[in-house]
C-alpha cells in the first residue's frame, strides 16, 4: 500500500522541525504534515470518497504542497491544471475526467469558479492564511499501487487532451529513481521556477526533493533575476529548470562570480531539448554544469537522467533510469543498433496505466507495456540517449529529412541569437521550406541574409532556413517550452511571397 504523502509524512514522524519549505515561506515537515491532515480532513468532511477526482489549480506557491497532499492524503485522485487555463479548456477537463471538486487559487480562481458553477460543482477558493477547520485523519489513505492517484490532461498538440493516469506507485517509483542518480540527501536545498501544476515540477522537482526530506525553494512567477538571487540567498545545492529558464539567467546583468554559487552543486533540466551551446555559457558563468534528462507526462516526468554517479556525456539526456528501459525502433517496430536514429520507446515503472476513459488512445501508445513516444532519438554504444526531435516537427525539404534541432543546435552558437526556433511551412516546389523564428539580442543588426550566410559556413546547405522572421519574444507554455505549434506558418510563408514580415 502506497501514498505520495506518506513519503512526505515520514520526516514529520523522524524530525518534525526540519525544513520542508524554506523560501518564499518557512514551513517545517511537521507543519506541513498538520495542513495536509486537516486539508485531508476537510475533504471527506465534504463527502468526498477514495478516488474522487478534485481538480486543484494554484501557481508555484507554498500553499501548494499544503494543499496537495492533504489531498493525496485523502485518497482521492487528484488533477492538476496551468494557471492561465481558459473556462472551455477547464470545463473540458471537469467533463471528462468527472470531477467531484475544484479547489483554485484565489489569484487564478474567476475561470474555475465559473467552469464549476456551469456544471454546479463545490468551488472552493484558497488564499493567504488559509484554515481548515475539520477533524484530521491520522495517517494517510492507502492506496493499492495500481490506484490512479493523479491525472494530468497533455496539452493536446492532435486532438482533444487525454487524461495521462499515473498511480500511486507511478508517483513513488519516480522519487525512487531519481534518489539515487542526483545523490540527493536530506541536507540539499532544491530550487526552482517551474511550474507545480506540470509534472517536471511536481513529480520529479518537488516529490523528489520532500521525500528525501530536503529543503524546497519556489520563485513565482519566474524571474531570471529573482531566480539568481534565490540560490544565492538560500544557498541552494540544486536549481531545476527548463532551457528558456537557463538562458534568461545567462542575460541578466550583473557582477556575479562563480563564488557566489559555491553551494551549488547541480543544475537539471528538462521539458525539452537544452542547446549545448547554453550548457556551456552556464557552467563558464555560475560554475556549475546544467544536466538533461528525459521524461513525459505519460511517464510521470521520468525515463532518463545524466546520472551523477557515471561519466556525463553533455548534449545526451543521459542513461535510462533504475529500472527504465529504452529502445530506439523504425516505422515498423523493428528494434533499432546503436546510432541509429528512430522512435523512442520507454518501459519502466513510470510508466502511466493508460489514458482516462481511452482505451483506443491507450492501446495505440502502450504496447505491452512499452510507451511510444512520438520522439526521435538516438542511443550511443553506452546506453546513452540523444533526442534528435519530435516525430510532428521533422521537416522534410525536397525528400532530406531536417531535423530542427540540429539546425537551432547551430544557430544559438550565433553571439546575436537569444532565441530560437525552427519550423516547417508549406512549399510548392520543395514540400517544406525552413523557417527560423529568432529573437536577437537588444541593439543587433543582423539580417536574414548575414545569418543565413553565418549558417551556410556551418550547415550542410539543405539544412540552411531560407525563411527567417524576427520577433520580440517566442510564444512559451506554462513551463516556459517554447511552443512551435503556436507560430503561424501562414505569417511565415508571405515572408517567401513577399507578403508582410513577421
Amino acid at each position: 500500500m502506497v501514498n505520495i504523502a506518506s513519503e512526505v509524512w515520514a520526516h514529520a514522524d523522524t524530525d518534525p522541525d526540519r525544513v520542508a519549505v524554506r523560501s518564499p515561506r518557512r514551513i517545517t515537515f511537521g507543519e506541513l504534515r498538520e495542513t495536509n491532515r486537516r486539508v485531508a480532513g476537510a475533504v471527506r468532511e465534504a463527502g468526498l470518497r477514495p478516488l474522487d477526482r478534485v481538480l486543484f489549480i494554484a501557481p508555484t506557491i507554498p500553499e501548494f504542497p499544503e494543499i496537495y497532499y492533504g489531498l493525496h492524503a485523502a485518497g482521492v485522485t487528484v488533477l492538476t491544471m496551468n494557471t492561465m487555463s481558459t473556462v472551455a479548456e477547464i470545463g473540458y477537463v471537469l467533463d471528462d475526467s468527472q470531477t467531484s471538486l475544484v479547489i483554485a487559487w484565489h489569484d487564478c480562481a474567476t475561470n474555475a469558479r465559473t467552469a464549476a458553477g456551469d456544471r454546479g460543482l463545490p468551488f472552493w477558493e484558497i488564499g493567504p492564511g488559509m484554515s481548515f477547520d475539520a477533524a484530521p485523519p491520522s495517517e494517510a489513505h492507502e492506496h493499492a499501487p495500481s490506484d490512479t492517484a493523479l491525472i494530468l490532461y497533455t496539452s493536446g498538440t492532435t486532438g482533444r487532451p487525454k487524461g495521462a493516469e499515473l498511480t500511486a506507485a507511478n508517483l513513488v517509483d519516480t522519487v525512487a529513481s531519481f534518489q539515487p542518480v542526483l545523490n540527493i540527501t536530506q541536507d540539499d536545498r532544491f530550487g526552482t521556477a517551474l511550474p507545480l501544476f506540470h509534472v517536471y515540477g511536481q513529480a520529479v522537482c518537488m516529490n523528489t526533493t520532500l521525500a528525501s526530506g530536503a529543503s524546497f525553494s519556489m520563485v513565482h512567477p519566474f524571474d531570471p533575476r529573482a531566480m539568481i538571487d534565490l540560490a544565492i540567498s538560500d544557498e541552494l545545492t540544486t536549481l531545476a529548470g527548463v532551457p528558456t529558464m537557463w538562458n534568461a539567467m545567462l542575460h541578466v546583468e550583473g557582477d556575479y562570480s562563480p563564488s557566489d554559487f559555491a553551494a551549488l552543486r547541480l543544475a537539471s533540466s528538462g521539458g525539452a531539448s537544452l542547446p549545448v551551446e547554453v550548457i556551456r555559457a552556464f557552467s563558464d558563468r555560475f560554475d556549475c554544469t546544467i544536466l538533461e534528462g528525459y521524461g513525459l507526462t505519460e511517464s510521470t516526468g521520468a525515463a532518463t537522467f545524466n546520472d551523477l554517479n557515471r561519466p556525463q556525456k553533455v548534449g545526451t539526456v543521459g542513461p535510462p533510469l533504475p529500472g527504465t528501459s529504452v529502445e530506439i525502433r523504425d516505422s515498423s517496430g523493428k528494434v533499432l543498433g546503436p546510432g541509429e536514429k528512430g522512435e523512442v520507446y520507454i518501459k519502466g515503472p513510470t510508466v502511466m496505466k493508460g489514458y482516462w476513459n481511452r482505451p483506443d488512445a491507450t492501446a495505440a501508445d502502450l504496447r505491452d507495456g512499452w510507451l511510444k513516444t512520438g520522439d526521435i532519438g538516438l542511443l550511443d554504444e553506452d546506453g546513452y540517449l540523444s533526442i534528435v526531435d519530435r516525430v510532428k516537427d521533422l521537416i522534410i525539404r525536397g525528400g532530406y529529412n531536417v531535423y530542427p534541432r540540429e539546425v537551432e543546435e547551430v544557430l544559438y552558437e550565433h553571439p546575436a541569437i537569444v532565441e530560437v526556433a525552427v519550423v516547417g511551412v508549406p512549399d510548392e516546389h520543395y514540400g517544406e521550406e525552413i523557417a527560423a523564428v529568432t529573437v536577437l539580442e537588444p541593439g543587433a543588426t543582423e539580417t536574414a541574409e548575414s545569418i543565413r550566410a553565418w549558417a551556410k559556413e556551418r550547415l550542410s546547405a539543405y539544412k540552411v532556413p531560407h525563411l527567417f522572421a524576427f520577433v520580440d519574444e517566442l510564444p512559451k507554455g506554462g513551463t516556459g517550452k517554447i511552443l512551435k505549434r503556436a507560430i503561424d506558418r501562414d505569417e511565415l510563408r508571405a515572408i517567401a511571397t513577399g507578403g508582410k514580415k513577421a
